[in-house]
């Protein structure tokens, strides 16, 4: 995938105001309008004018979009940042009108997915304008027993010259146990001023930091335990480390690398709890001395193992 240059498809500067956008949008699109145009690839020029100014004509995605910086060159080749969005606070409206183009590259779908066209959100739409969201990332280790932790948040608005500045505000926010990943959490009157007055709410969607041990889908954990060629031909008791502590793991004898073991009940709580697999792999001891190597050369010798016996050569 390819970065996109939206300033550089309108003609504007970064620092370009408002309505220099709209002005710079509504030229280039009469040029290129693919009614009208001779232009060649008038109709694709025109796709791109509509996806570049869907996004700098709302502050809120152009200030997201700056926040990747100045440092990607068009035509680059891209991966949103693992922490793209993260403590960036969307509003539940935005611009009006109409722009080009109502299928977008893959560059905008990966930055702001098809619910954030024309001012929506990728989490769908919700019925109060004044409604906010966010994606907070939180440890893997706090939606097991709770947590309560303070979190920023950045939001973009216009000043009086029509610049996008940001603006950041702290809250303190409670984790329930068990919350997975992908889950909003709501807090009420916590969002923006609707056009009545009314206060609308501020839903969190949880993302999980990645962990050292752990991987989550849905609320079973998977992990890897590292075991020597003995443990898993002979079979061991090991420590593993669990949420919450640690348990004596039983291996048992003959387990081949690749076998998951499962521990009911010791993923994320819920109802029910989620499991926690375990993958086993072997880690072999280094032949780096004459003892070790000999030890090696002596299995070699008295052990009948071919590892190829499948593959019939």
């Amino acid at each position: 995938m390819q970065f996109k240059d939206y300033y550089e498809v309108l003609g504007v500067s970064r620092d370009a105001v408002a309505d220099d956008i709209k002005r710079a949008y509504r030229k280039l699109a009469r040029k290129y309008h693919p009614d009208v145009s001779k232009e060649p690839q008038a109709e694709e020029r025109f796709k791109e004018l509509g996806e570049a100014y869907e996004v700098l004509r709302d502050p809120e995605k152009r200030a997201a979009y700056d926040r990747l910086g100045a440092r990607w060159q068009a035509g680059q080749e891209f991966q949103p940042p693992p922490d793209w969005g993260s403590g960036f606070e969307f509003g539940g409206a935005g611009a009006d009108g109409d722009t080009a183009g109502d299928t977008f590259s893959d560059f905008f779908e990966s930055l702001f997915g098809a619910g954030r066209r024309r001012g929506g959100h990728a989490s769908g739409a919700h019925a109060v304008p004044a409604d906010h969201h966010a994606r907070i990332d939180i440890d893997i280790d706090d939606a097991f027993a709770g947590a309560e932790r303070s979190i920023t948040l950045q939001s973009p608005e216009l000043d009086a010259a029509g610049h996008v500045r940001m603006r950041e505000r702290s809250l303190r926010v409670r984790i329930p146990a068990g919350v997975r990943e992908g889950q909003r959490l709501r807090l009420a009157g916590q969002g923006g001023t609707g056009p009545g007055g009314e206060r609308g709410d501020l839903y969190l969607e949880i993302r999980f930091r990645p962990h050292r041990l752990w991987r989550v889908v849905e609320r079973d954990l998977y992990t890897s335990l590292p075991l020597a060629p003995w443990e898993a031909a002979l079979g061991a008791s090991v420590r593993l480390p669990v949420p919450g502590g640690r348990v004596e793991l039983q291996v048992p004898a003959g387990s081949q690398p690749g076998r998951k073991l499962r521990l009911k009940g010791r993923g994320l709580p819920g109802q029910p709890p989620g499991d926690l697999f375990v993958e086993l792999q072997l880690r072999l001891p280094p032949a780096d001395d004459a003892k070790a190597a000999e030890l090696w050369r002596r299995m070699a010798a008295e052990v009948s193992f071919d590892p190829r016996a499948d593959l019939g050569i």
